[in-house]
Formats: structure tokens, sequence, C-alpha cells
């Protein structure tokens, strides 16, 4: 199962100053209302060292809004939304498709928060803005909350990958990958040559890249590939739905006693999870050819992303209904009753799989930042040095490659992260940034919705983490 958040449990439990905590590395774009005399918060980390690099750099005039919109959406849009119709499937149709709403709302004000207070010192990265609210212990909280929740959700695309093209054993039966069902087992489409190739041949060229714009072409096939997914998956629940072959989906939460009421609240560091981009916010904005846009990009890419993810909503729990799995794309490794099913079958997990590729670069780019910035606190800017540019990036890259070829289940990867450094990112730094209100900005409303989004993390994501444990217990249980 793929849960994407931390997803911890089946439900339950998915800048300047030339070091910032997500230090940004990239190049400030030629606009003419720059300020050229700023703080150091606001000095461009990836000014050029040397006249050649500056005569490369000058060529970069800003990245456009349709890219910036793409990769912030691609930001979004992990293995979070193979989790979501499993949400439906414990809060119904109705709760459901609000409560994806309700997260996507919380979430642009969270990102506001974050803009508008980074506008008042000048800050321009996440890190910076945390430094400026909390000094260096939060920017250094701000670094291991974005490593501790990259790695653990680039480990979970890695061995989804794995799984996908080169298949699984689990419980002692073997489920075959679309490589193996294709052309039989061999060597070169086992599960450790699959992600080698698929290492060295995508994933380490598209992290080579030092501008986060260059990834929007990939962020851009990225989210089309989602789409795919989507269109497949809302295809052949209309044709059953036609023949009469789906049941009418549940509207509501079925809520018998007090713990499938407790259980309502499992799905919110899932939900939580499937919206955290907060990390590339600052980056994307930076390159922007004019930074004001950020806004409009980013409710562009939160109604983008939370289109495909109610669609996807409805369509998975509609196809699969009370059989919805957690991971719904292990729906579709099974037996469809449809015309072409198994074809159909193969599409989906493949497109999946091509998107948590593409997606992996968007997620490994603050990664570098925030490593480079814990280890160097005091080095110039990331790009000006290649050998420690190429360093981190080899280093990270074979750290995620052993980490997915020797943690066994994705469980073992997300059961942590989501309950706490994603949501730390998402909703419990931005509120606490907002309640610290160290220059007098915030308003009432701004405190209450903070009050209120820490309430909700803190409440939510521990009894997630009970569940889990309450459930880890009682299957390890001995039986009597």
């Amino acid at each position: 199962m793929y849960i994407f958040t931390s997803k911890f449990s089946p439900l339950s439990s998915r800048f300047i100053n030339t070091k910032m905590t997500i230090k940004d590395v990239t190049p400030i774009p030629k606009k003419s209302s720059s300020s050229s005399s700023t703080s150091d918060d606001v000095a461009a980390p990836l000014l050029p060292k040397s006249q050649g690099d500056e005569a490369s750099y000058d060529e970069f005039n800003g990245a456009s809004f349709s890219g910036a919109v793409f990769n912030l959406a691609t930001t979004i849009i992990g293995a979070g939304i193979m989790a979501l119709p499993a949400t439906m499937k414990i809060l119904g149709l109705v709760l459901g498709i609000t409560m994806i709403v309700v997260m996507a709302f919380l979430t642009d004000a969270s990102i506001e928060f974050l803009l508008r207070f980074s506008k008042i010192k000048r800050s321009r990265s996440y890190g910076g803005l945390m430094g400026d609210s909390f000094g260096k212990p939060g920017r250094v909280l701000l670094q291991v909350a974005v490593l501790v929740n990259n790695i653990g959700v680039l480990i979970v695309y890695m061995i989804i990958i794995g799984d996908v093209l080169a298949g699984k054993t689990e419980d002692g039966t073997h489920h075959y990958g679309v490589l193996e069902g294709w052309f039989g087992h061999h060597w070169w489409n086992g599960r450790a040559a699959i992600l080698l190739i698929t290492t060295l041949g995508v994933f380490a060229p598209l992290a080579c890249f030092k501008r986060i714009d260059s990834l929007r072409f990939t962020s851009a096939l990225s989210v089309a590939l989602a789409v795919v997914f989507l269109v497949i998956t809302a295809g052949i629940s209309i044709m059953k739905l036609i023949s009469g072959g789906v049941a009418m989906p549940r509207l509501l939460p079925d809520v018998s006693d007090l713990t499938s009421f407790w259980n309502l609240f499992t799905v919110v560091p899932v939900l939580v999870t499937a919206f955290i981009c907060h990390y590339n916010v600052h980056s994307i904005q930076n390159e922007l050819d004019d930074p004001a846009q950020i806004r409009p990009v980013v409710r562009s890419a939160l109604m983008l992303c939370s289109s495909v993810y109610i669609m996807t909503s409805i369509f998975g729990f509609l196809l699969f209904g009370d059989d919805t799995l957690d991971d719904v794309l292990a729906n579709f490794d099974t037996d469809l009753g449809i015309p072409l099913g198994s074809v159909l079958n193969d599409a989906v997990r493949v497109s999946y799989a091509l998107h948590l590729m593409l997606v992996f670069p968007i997620v490994f780019y603050p990664l570098r930042i925030n490593i480079d910035g814990l280890l160097f606190p005091s080095a110039p800017s990331l790009t000006s040095s290649n050998v420690r540019f190429g360093c981190l990036t080899a280093g990270l890259i074979s750290v995620v490659f052993l980490g997915a070829n020797f943690i066994p289940s994705i469980w073992d990867a997300f059961q942590f992260t989501g309950a706490t450094a994603a949501v730390c990112l998402g909703f419990i730094f931005p509120a606490s940034i907002i309640l610290k209100d160290r220059h007098g900005r915030a308003t009432s409303r701004d405190t209450t919705l903070a009050v209120f989004m820490i309430v909700l993390a803190v409440l939510s994501n521990a009894i997630a983490i009970y569940s889990d444990a309450y459930a880890l217990f009682k299957k390890n249980a001995p039986r009597e």
C-alpha cells in the first residue's frame, strides 16, 4: 500500500541569505523593480562569482506564470493522490469532498501567512522567515523538518516505482510488476536493476538543474500524467456505471460507535500531506518575472490540484466502493471486469510510475538546499561550487537509493514523517509565525485561524499516531 503521507496508517495514522533554511539557490531574474541595496536576508544567493557565470545567468529573465503553476502543482500532487479515494470510504463523498476543499483553503491561508510576513522582513525563503521569528533554532528546525519529510517522500516514491515496474513479494505472495508481466523475469527488470537504471537515467540528470524553473516542462508532463490516471479511472467508472456494475457510493460516514468516530480524524494527516508545497513557494516566487504573481500562482495551482483530487476521489470510490484500498493503485492489480481491463490496469500503473519519476526532482530541489544549509552554513552560494553541488546531489540520491532498496515497506518510511514533519511544514510553523507576530502585523482573524490550524494539526495527528500504535499492538499481540 502506498499511502502518501507519512500518510501513515491506512488512513490512520500522506531565501535570501546566502545560506537560508530552505536556502534559496535560485538566480535572481532581472527585474527593474528589484532593489540592489537590501539586507543579507534578501541578497541574491546565486549571484554569479565569475564573469562567465554572469553572462549565462543574464540570459534568464524570469520564470513564466504557467511554468510556476506547473512546478507548484507538481510539488503538491505526489503519491498522495492514490490515498484520497480511501478517505471517501471513511468520510463518505459529501464530507470527504468538503474536507478536500477545506484543506485547500487552509493551505492557501497558511501560504498567505508565509508570503505576507516574508514581505514585511523581505525574507526570500521559508527559512529566512523562521529565522526572523525564532532565530537560528527556528531555521534549523525548519531544515530538519524538510529533510525528514522530503527524504521520506523520495524513498517512498522510489519504493513505489520499484513495486509497480518490478513487482514485490508480500506475505509469501509475489505481485508481478508491469515489466515482469510483459517480458517475464530477467536480471534487467529485477527490482535493484530497475531502481538503478531509473536513478542513473532519470533522477540524476533531472536533479542536476540549478534552477527550479528548468523543471517546468517535466512538471507539466507530470501533471498531465496525473490527469491521464484521472481520465482512465473516470472512463472505467462511467462504463461500469452505465452497465450497472457499480453501486451507489456512500455519501456520509458510517459512525456506529466511538471507535468509528475517532477514526474520522485519521484522514486529516492524509489530506494535510496531500497539499504540502510550502517549502518550494519562495523558490518559485524568487524566479518569477513578477514576484507579485505568486498569489495567483498559488491559487491556480491549488485549484488545479483540488479539482484533480476531487475527481479522483469521486471516481476512485465510485469504481471500487467499500473495496477501495488504502492505496487505490492496488485495486488496479485485479480484474476490472471490462474489455481491455488488463491494458487499462497497466496504463494506470505505468502513468503513475512515470508521474512519480517526474515529481522526484521537484521534491529533491529543496532537500539539497537544506542539507547544504545544515552542513555548510557559512559557505558561499551552493551554485558557486560545482564540487559541493555535485557531491551533495550524488550523496543524497545515493541515500534515497539505498533506503528504497533496504526499507521493506513504505510504511516504515512514512508512518512517522506525515504525523510530524509534513504537518509542521504545512500548518504548525506558519501558524506559529502568526502567533509570534514579531512585527505586530497579525490581525485577530489571523490569530484565530492560526490557533485553529495548530489545534487541528496537533489533535488529528495525536489521534492518528495513537490509532497506528493501537493497530500495530493488536496486530502483533499473541493470539490465544
